[in-house]
């Protein structure tokens, strides 16, 4: 086989054979039996099924295409293996189940949930390559691709990003709805390639903001609708700073946040190959692995309806409860937030003297500057669904979650470098890893979350399930036996002596329940 042949050669399915597999014999009541009769997804070797398309493209992209020979996404069936290298003792891992390239596979996400995705990397690292490669898997031609990637540079206008008005038009023109605009094609495509996104002048940026959050273009009072499409910008740091610096609400509707992985030179003879057999490997995608408009629409659908079970989910909630609290930046406790002293102008160093004594290690939310935002909580959500769908299943595992939030909040949480956790031995280098220095806030805060017990003992989450039960039928007698159980949970909880984030959520969650009671109960005495 020639290396242009072995070049294009897709891997065969099942890429992630389940247990159990093997040939089955054969019964004729098997005739008689669809899916829905077990449960199964079934394989055809004619057309697989949307997730092991998806996972044969990320393996010929990763073994052939880009060739990304690095599994920092991690997965275990059993006890990895563990060494120790250097004076540092930098751990490396074997896995022992099927892992992945964050380079590879979050573009490829990103493809599936149509989402916006910044690749970062020094110059020639393959980042516009990738975006190209996931351009061609979206059933584009390699030309109308190049053709649509808008190349960010200083002297960029808005009219050079969306459009012109067509000149005829200007002269003879009554009101600005007579003016018709020659829109830029990109608009319309589904896939949308920025290059160098930090380098496009302010105002252009603040134009480009609109179609990248609201699907939708506007020149001269004239409106072009744009589809839904998936993002790939790219930018040579993760700073948010280039030519011109990036607007924080641009920076803000990214979803997720890549870094572009060096090469290998283990791998150089790869390289010597494709210049002798002159091979480009956005030239040379195999069809089978090229996705029709359709395929991403319902692949997108299925993503949408992997389960997340409710303890997981929980998991999540609580581990986002740590970050916006500020105590000491209000007197009302609804306005004890970050963003309150954020948007009143202040250092957060203006408030050190008003700590209470919390231990700054233990406080996660001394880590960050800030918390989540309502958009960064639900690109969690669509993502670590669309990693279980990946790995072909059904629901979201709390691997999932683990390996997959530190890349979609690389950006959303931002590091509070003045925190005592970064001057523990060990911990410098978090400050520059980010992805790291994520997933262990992860994994301090399920720790918390299994000291706590709250698998168990969550009085919040009783009220909670309560209230979901509905307010119909409820008598005056229950509703107030349920308003007493509020007040004395926080009767209990005021006999502490320290407030951390997750309880703030879950006081601040009480209180709502106890008003919805409250009001529920005037409207029971009016009836009455």
């Amino acid at each position: 086989m020639g290396f242009l042949d072995n070049f294009k050669k897709v891997s065969e399915s099942p890429t992630r054979p389940k247990s159990g597999g093997g040939a089955k014999r054969f019964d004729v009541a098997d005739l008689y039996k669809g899916p829905a009769d077990t449960g199964e997804r079934v394989e055809t070797a004619e057309k697989p099924q949307l997730d092991e398309k998806l996972r044969q493209a990320y393996f010929w992209i990763a073994n052939h295409a880009i060739i990304s020979p690095y599994y920092d996404i991690e997965y275990n069936t059993a006890p990895a293996q563990n060494f120790s290298m250097g004076d540092s003792k930098a751990q490396i891992t074997l896995p022992s189940d099927q892992s992945y390239s964050s380079y590879v596979l979050l573009p490829l996400l990103n493809l599936a949930v149509r989402r916006r995705c910044l690749l970062v990397g020094g110059p020639g690292r393959g980042k516009t390559a990738i975006a190209i490669l996931m351009g061609v898997l979206s059933g584009y031609s390699l030309s109308e691709i190049r053709r649509g990637i808008q190349h960010g540079q200083p002297q960029m206008t808005i009219a050079d990003l969306l459009g012109n008005p067509l000149p005829s038009t200007l002269v003879s023109a009554q009101s600005m709805e007579d003016v018709k605009i020659a829109w830029r094609k990109w608009l319309g495509m589904r896939i949308k390639i920025i290059d160098e996104y930090n380098r496009i002048p302010t105002r252009t940026q603040s134009a480009l903001l609109t179609v990248m959050g609201d699907n939708y273009a506007e020149l001269y009072d004239q409106i072009y609708e744009c589809p839904e499409s998936a993002w790939y910008l790219t930018a040579n740091d993760d700073a948010g700073g280039g030519t011109y610096q990036v607007i924080e609400a641009l920076r803000d509707r990214i979803d997720v946040v890549v870094k572009a992985l060096h090469f290998n030179t283990r791998f150089l003879k790869e390289l010597l190959m494709r210049i002798e057999g002159g091979i480009q490997p956005e030239e040379n995608v195999p069809p089978q692995i090229i996705f029709t408009a359709a395929e991403l629409d319902a692949a997108e659908k299925e993503i949408v309806g992997v389960a997340l079970p409710d303890e997981l989910l929980r998991r999540i909630e609580f581990f986002a409860s740590h970050f916006e609290f500020f105590e000491s930046g209000a007197i009302q406790l609804e306005y004890m937030t970050k963003d309150t002293v954020k948007l009143a102008g202040m250092d957060f160093q203006i408030f050190a003297g008003e700590q209470t004594g919390k231990d700054q290690i233990a406080d996660l939310g001394s880590q960050t500057n800030n918390g989540l935002s309502v958009r960064a909580l639900m690109t969690c959500l669509v993502f670590v669904k669309a990693m279980a769908y990946f790995r072909g299943a059904r629901e979201v595992s709390f691997e999932d979650i683990r390996q997959i939030i530190p890349f979609v909040l690389h950006d959303k949480l931002s590091i509070n470098q003045d925190s005592p956790f970064f001057e523990q031995k060990g911990n410098t280098a978090l400050r520059s890893d980010r992805i790291s220095w994520i997933r262990r806030l992860f994994d301090a805060s399920c720790k918390e979350y299994e000291r706590l017990n709250l698998d168990k003992e969550n009085p919040v989450a009783d009220f909670e399930k309560e209230f979901e039960k509905g307010l119909e039928g409820l008598s005056e007698n229950e509703t107030r036996d349920r308003l007493v159980r509020m007040e004395r949970l926080l009767r209990q909880w005021s006999k502490g002596r320290k407030l951390y984030g997750h309880m703030f959520d879950d006081i601040l969650k009480v209180k709502y329940l106890h008003q919805r009671y409250t009001n529920y109960l005037a409207w029971l005495k009016w009836k009455q």
